[in-house]
């Protein structure tokens, strides 16, 4: 599936030179300074937290241990008063109580030691953060007066784009001149021999313009039988395609073919992106139908016929919602062809391509 996969290839060429247009360096170290104010308010919180919990278990400590001084006093007052069984009463409740105070000593240490250090990460980043403060706006100024002396240069040399679009489009004109000039040389001349008052080329005795004709039949009738194929899939792949072998009815796909190293297609499946529309995933078995439809496009292209290939980009996207499940917009999984939408003209897929 040459025409598919390099199509997909122009895509993702594309993206990369549309991102790397995009960044831009002032907006990436703003950026990069608001995350590392966001980790720094974000240490403060968690030493509030942090700090919270400490007085929560310290509040419960001075409750418990208030409680506790409060039996005591009163197994004191029960022994004063010769009630022995009241008094031990109140010690055993001590005592359990004595049991909590202690253990929540150690839980609020360790709160303590964990409040410490989340004050000593926060003093490293607020003092990163000035550091980085200060390089960020040096940064910023020297990739503006750098920008600014580039397009300076560019400008006085002529290398900017404003620069060569200009001088282009002066290169055109003078070329649209010369062959002008030379096109009203050649009628003149023609004009002067007498021979454009012979019979037009192309009337009912030229033979050459019968065999065109006859070729060009021949080449709609092989489109056809292509897209027949395709529909059927009986077909035979493209030397730059799959190796697919039709036998006795049945496709066998080597190891090889395009697509078997794909992530989709390790579960029986592709994913297919038909240009500028949807996404569907859709079954390994129709690989032949896809292969005729490459190789009937593919000859389309080359012969120019545009109600064909229009046909074909047709036919792909009705095999496609047919036999697939459209995928949705929060599907994140790469797609492993990219096909022609059914608007797409061949001086698009041409340009596309990068075919002249």
């Amino acid at each position: 599936m040459s025409l598919f996969r390099r199509m997909s290839q122009v895509f993702q060429q594309k993206a990369n030179t549309a991102l790397n247009k995009v960044e831009n360096p002032t907006e990436a170290l703003d950026l990069s300074y608001e995350k590392m104010l966001e980790n720094l308010q974000q240490v403060r919180r968690s030493i509030a937290d942090v700090l919270t919990s400490q007085k929560r278990l310290e509040a419960q400590r001075a409750q418990l241990q208030a409680q506790y001084d409060k039996l005591q006093g009163q197994a004191r007052q029960a022994l004063q008063q010769g009630q022995e069984d009241l008094a031990k009463t109140a010690l055993g409740r001590a005592q359990s109580l004595e049991g909590q105070v202690t253990a929540l000593d150690p839980q609020i240490e360790q709160l303590k030691g964990q409040e410490q250090a989340l004050e000593a990460t926060a003093q490293k980043l607020s003092s990163k953060l000035e550091l980085f403060r200060s390089q960020r706006e040096t940064m910023k100024a020297q990739y503006t007066a750098a920008k600014a002396s580039t397009q300076a240069m560019e400008n006085l040399t002529g290398l900017s784009e404003h620069m060569t679009d200009v001088t282009l489009m002066m290169d055109r004109a003078q070329e649209k001149i010369t062959q002008a000039q030379a096109r009203s040389a050649a009628v003149g001349e023609l004009a002067d021999s007498g021979v454009l008052d012979q019979i037009a080329i192309g009337g009912p005795k030229d033979d050459i313009e019968a065999a065109l004709r006859a070729n060009s039949a021949d080449g709609n009738i092989n489109l056809q039988l292509e897209q027949m194929k395709a529909e059927l899939g009986l077909t035979q792949p493209s030397a730059s395609g799959g190796q697919a072998t039709l036998e006795q009815g049945k496709v066998n796909q080597p190891i090889g073919e395009v697509g078997a190293a794909s992530p989709a297609a390790t579960d029986d499946s592709l994913v297919v992106r038909i240009a500028g529309v949807t996404r569907y995933r859709v079954p390994s078995s129709i690989k032949p139908a896809l292969e005729g439809l490459d190789v009937a496009m593919e000859t389309a292209i080359n012969s120019g016929d545009e109600a064909s290939f229009s046909k074909c980009a047709d036919s792909l996207q009705k095999l496609l919602a047919k036999s697939g499940t459209e995928l949705q917009e929060t599907d994140l999984t790469p797609s492993d062809l990219v096909v022609p939408a059914p608007d797409m003209t061949i001086a698009e897929a041409k340009s596309l391509l990068g075919k002249e």
